[in-house]
């Protein structure tokens, strides 16, 4: 196998790639259990690029800097044994201590993230060699969770149980992380590399906004598999991901991968990582020079795309459904678990793994949106599941502004985010469900708040999107946000419209209210909140978001001045 090429543009090359060069990222993990956690911090700073080759294995250094670490595990597909998800739990509960108790949270819990992973807080780094060792015991690693190699790849969280999916994508999703994760040869890209790899029929896996993805199609002859879309992602420079027309059969889907890593790695821009992940590599080559290109690395052959069996974007799995097959006890189904924007206290992780190997079938899925699935629920559990105080808490029926409400760690731990998260759109949540609960119906609003431009939290593709900002009131520099409106995956995909720019804060719940009041009195029969953003139009929608005077309004410097909108094609 041939390695990949570390150079396109010739040898002006970004400081980052000339730390890596210096010494391959993965062989950090030595230096973190015989150096950095023997001699403590301090040393880390003392070799250049080390931050940086720290990512590979999972950890970033936390805004308090000091001895505050944040680990990131792996879960591929999102799919945990309940041995697993206890051990994690154990670990958050022992030693991932906040400093003070947050009233809602307490001071030790982990977040869900939107790709499947699991982030734990306020970890020292003498601990963390001990906690690589706890995971790996159950089969975890955190091992490119992080850096410019292959991320977590995601899938639908309930592939395999799903009662309406194309087929089983699962064991797709896990060949293709097995056969990234420690790969010194692909380790080193361009930039982080997305891949997401489903067979249902709802696009809960995200495929449009990731740089590789595989979702389900059908050739005419009724085989199936997947057709391949490249260059999607969000950040300063959104982009929809392309079709290709490559159809991929499950038994060529790692390969495929493998080749579009070459490619990236062989073409891509490795000077200026403001334009360096994938999305401007398929944009630069265009669809069928990409798949030209392809073709040339791939050891199978390339067919054409097959017909499409994405119904639409479904949001969540978030609620009491029905699954394929049954046992002894009569029909089975998963319960989909509200987890307030993802932050789950260490000991509720560990009752959520007590419930799975009790009541259901020893696993717990982890969802692009955040929440927690537990699969192989008889119905005659059901009740019994839903009494529990962690169930109840973790409500399957929650509001729709909780239940759609999604949001990063935000400038509570991220050294880049100008805002709080977490707490804010909890707040926010709590508030417009109280003033609306009952009559938008069962279906989530769709509200994700980022702290800063880099989209961690998807604000593009929410019904409502937030992206950290800063305003000026009263003399005082405030917490604000820019506002996007519309945003939406599936057969319907186009990003958000940016209908106000740094919004302050705490102007938000009196803004949203006053667009759902007007969604309410003049939507149409089936109509959704992105669809009728849509249709009042860029002008009604700044003028109800943003009630400031003119001189005050507007967007944060180049940013919600940017509209992004449609599929991009190269």
């Amino acid at each position: 196998m041939e390695p990949v090429t570390p150079f396109r543009h010739g040898t002006e090359l970004s400081q980052q790639e000339i730390w890596k060069l210096e010494r391959h990222p993965l062989e950090v993990e030595a230096s973190v259990r015989e150096r950095y956690a023997v001699l403590g911090p301090g040393e880390i700073e003392r070799v250049p690029g080390e931050l940086e080759r720290l990512k590979w294995v999972g950890i970033y250094p936390q805004r308090q800097g000091g001895d505050a670490f944040m680990l990131r595990v792996k879960v591929p597909g999102g799919l945990l044994r309940a041995e697993q998800a206890r051990r994690i739990g154990e670990i958050v509960d022992e030693l991932a201590h906040g400093p003070q108790a947050h009233p809602v949270w307490g001071d030790r819990y982990c977040d869900i993230t939107t790709r499947q992973t699991i982030q734990l807080h306020w970890l020292r780094i003498e601990d963390v060699p001990r906690v690589w060792d706890r995971l790996a015991e159950v089969g975890l690693t955190t091992v490119q969770a992080c850096g410019d190699s292959a991320r977590n790849v995601t899938c639908c969280p309930v592939a395999g149980v799903d009662a309406e999916e194309a087929f089983d994508a699962g064991p797709v999703a896990a060949a293709i992380s097995r056969y990234f994760t420690g790969n010194r040869e692909y380790a080193n890209l361009p930039r982080k590399f997305k891949i997401s790899v489903t067979g249902c029929l709802e696009d809960c896996a995200r495929a449009e906004i990731n740089d590789v993805a595989l979702w389900p199609a059908r050739l005419p002859g009724g085989e199936l598999g997947f057709n391949l879309l490249v260059g999607g992602g969000l950040s300063d420079g959104p982009r929809m991901a392309s079709d290709v027309d490559v159809f991929v059969a499950p038994a060529d889907a790692v390969e495929c991968v493998r080749a579009i890593a070459q490619l990236y790695g062989e073409l891509g821009n490795r000077e200026n990582r403001g334009v360096n992940r994938m999305r401007y590599l398929v944009e630069e080559l265009g669809p069928e020079r990409f798949r030209d290109e392809l073709e040339s690395r791939a050891r199978f052959e390339l067919r054409p795309a097959g017909e499409a069996l994405t119904r639409r974007h479904r949001g969540d799995h978030v609620g009491v459904h029905r699954q394929r097959g049954g046992g002894a006890r009569g029909p089975l189904h998963y319960v989909g678990c509200s987890v307030l924007l993802g932050r789950l206290p260490g000991r509720d992780l560990v009752r959520f793994a007590d419930l799975a190997a009790r009541l259901g079938d020893g696993t717990l899925r982890l969802t692009t949106d955040q929440n927690l699935i537990l699969t192989g629920i008889a119905e005659a559990d059901l009740g019994v599941l839903e009494a529990e105080e962690v169930v109840r808490r973790h409500s399957p029926s929650p509001g729709p502004f909780s239940r759609g409400a999604l949001a990063c760690t935000g400038s509570e731990f991220c050294r880049f985010a100008v805002v709080e998260t977490k707490a804010r759109a909890a707040a926010w949540a709590a508030e417009l469900d109280r003033r609306f609960a009952g009559r938008l119906g069962d279906a989530p609003v769709r509200m994700h708040l980022s702290g800063c431009s880099a989209s961690c939290a998807q604000p593009q593709v929410a019904d409502v999107g937030f992206r950290g900002a800063t305003a000026h009131v009263g003399g005082e520099i405030v917490e604000a946000v820019d506002v996007g409106v519309g945003g939406s995956l599936g057969l319907d995909a186009r990003f958000a419209r940016w209908a106000a720019g740094a919004l302050p804060a705490e102007d938000v719940p009196a803004a949203l209210s006053r667009l759902i009041e007007r969604f309410l009195a003049e939507r149409r029969p089936g109509e959704e909140l992105h669809s009728y953003a849509r249709r009042l139009g860029e002008a009604a929608l700044a003028s109800l978001i943003d009630h400031r005077p003119p001189r005050h309004a507007g967007a944060s410097p180049g940013r919600a001045s940017r509209q992004e909108s449609g599929r991009g094609q190269a």
